[in-house]
């Protein structure tokens, strides 16, 4: 199992998380991974290699993108701080 550490939470929201575990019968800790696990077990995530396919899917339609690539040029000298 993995774990985390959240940091810079809003004193607010901890509070809310505190009153929502408290009335669920839970430890703050596993209010969080049933908020997580409710919130993320529905939708599992697409895989990264489908980005290439949404884009193409969206572009396809309008005959395609042809892109014109900038020349390349020499890099220049990088600046002396002497």
């Amino acid at each position: 199992m993995a774990s985390i550490t959240v940091r810079n939470l809003d004193e607010g929201l901890k509070r809310r998380l505190r009153v929502r575990a408290a009335v669920n019968g839970r430890s703050m800790e596993q209010e969080v991974r049933e908020i997580l696990a409710g919130v993320l077990g529905e939708e599992p995530s697409p895989p990264a290699e489908d980005l290439f396919t949404s884009i193409r899917a969206h572009f396809e339609p309008l005959g395609g993108v042809e892109l014109e690539r900038p020349p390349r040029e020499p890099m220049r000298e990088p600046p002396s701080f002497d």
